[in-house]
């Protein structure tokens, strides 16, 4: 069988990032294909070229050609020198899983992506490793593989970080509300699961919200179901509002969540990345914006000095100010939630509270921005990924210990 080094997402993103031109690296991943058609390493970096050119269509067919071949890739780091981390994955875009390569940028750990699916009947042919991670994030079409996984992952004997796929699944918009709707500490608004004849009948006139659901009203957000990263995100702010919305989406039904305010100091949106490694938060990212829907790199950060003095601040000062000032919110959400690793996208309230719009396992944490702009990224993320490293490394020594 062919080599299974791949070249991983840490090396793919900042090549697409900085819009560098993989033609050529593409037409030598082909050519290897086609002198050898089990060459499944090449599928797979041909794959990833494919999905950092947004043809995401034919990368998953690409991906689903390699899957056929083998189901381990490995990425080495560094000299590969340091321990040997085993992620469980599963098909899809790079939104998919955990971004475990990019966490691992700068060490010497050599990765295995191990790829599973709701067909896989065991992990007998694994490679061998010191820890795994089980590195699914929360996906409507994820169920059947985190279904299966509760059942595969008590069987092995190695160490496994975030060993838990129920919580994983329960990590829906509206799994996530109920978890946290009695926590004083953070506010995570109400979410349901709303059918789109219910919202139609609203829309119409015909009903209204809260004869739907109790307490509900105008103006509420609502999105498809299983999107992320603001995919579908809109709000409505009256019954014409929501029936245009409706005329522009066909799903038969929608998260649908009271709209909050949050507004900062001079009228801008201000939403917070933040990871919890083994309980401790790291930031990620800060972003400022007029527009509630928060996206970093819409939100003109590379073009505003000002704003980027606030993240710079925000980052530096993080454990003594941010994360102090809302340690009872990320003791709560480590006691409920309970994973080794996950992300949060959140923001400030006026009353102190911190707002939580998403909790996932999946969310894109990376040091792709120019340094010459953002000179105060890389450290902070230094941190976060030696955070992760470390944590890994000392599951794996539990593991020498017990032997």
């Amino acid at each position: 069988m062919t080599d299974p080094d791949i070249l991983g997402l840490h090396r793919i993103l900042p090549m697409a990032f900085e819009r560098q031109d993989m033609t050529a690296l593409g037409a030598e991943r082909a050519a290897r294909v086609a002198a050898d058609p089990h060459d499944a390493a090449a599928m797979m970096d041909l794959s990833m070229i494919l999905q950092s050119h947004a043809r995401t269509d034919d990368a998953l067919a690409m991906m689903a050609e390699a899957l056929k071949i083998r189901r381990s890739y490995r990425v080495v780091h560094g000299d590969g020198s340091g321990v040997r981390l085993l992620a469980f994955v599963t098909p899809g875009d790079f939104m998919a899983n955990t971004p475990v390569d990019c966490l691992l940028k700068g060490s010497n750990v050599v990765l295995w992506l191990h790829y599973v699916d709701a067909d896989t009947t065991d992990l007998d042919d694994l490679p061998d490793h010191d820890v795994a991670l089980l590195a699914i994030g929360e996906a409507t079409a994820h169920r059947p593989v985190l279904a299966r996984m509760t059942t595969l992952l008590p069987r092995l004997r190695t160490p496994v970080l975030n060993a838990d796929p129920r919580t994983i699944a329960a990590l829906t918009r509206d799994g996530v509300s109920a978890m946290f709707a009695d926590e004083p500490a953070l506010l995570v608004p109400r979410t349901h699961q709303i059918a789109r004849a219910t919202l139609a009948s609203v829309a119409a006139g015909d009903a209204t919200l809260d004869a739907q659901v109790a307490g509900l009203a105008f103006p509420i957000i609502i999105r498809p179901l299983g999107t992320h990263a603001g995919g579908g995100l809109d709000r409505a702010g009256d019954a014409g509002e929501l029936a245009a919305y409706l005329a522009a989406w066909g799903d038969d039904a929608f998260f649908v969540a009271p709209f909050v305010d949050y507004r900062g100091e001079g009228g801008l949106f201000s939403k917070q990345r933040v990871v919890l490694i083994d309980g401790k938060p790291y930031p990620s990212h800060l972003a400022l914006s007029d527009n509630w829907i928060v996206h970093y790199f819409g939100s003109g950060m590379a073009e505003n000095a000002a704003k980027r003095a606030i993240e710079a601040a925000w980052m530096a000062d993080f454990d003594e100010d941010f994360a102090a000032r809302h340690a009872a919110a990320f003791a709560a959400l480590y006691r409920r939630v309970g994973l080794d690793y996950f992300g949060i996208d959140c923001a400030e309230l006026p009353d102190g509270r911190l707002l939580v719009f998403e909790v996932d396992v999946a969310m894109i944490v990376h040091d792709l921005e120019d340094v010459a702009t953002f000179p105060y990224k890389k450290p902070a993320m230094r941190r976060l990924f030696d955070a992760f490293v470390a944590m890994a490394e000392a599951r794996a020594l539990t593991l020498r210990n017990a032997a």
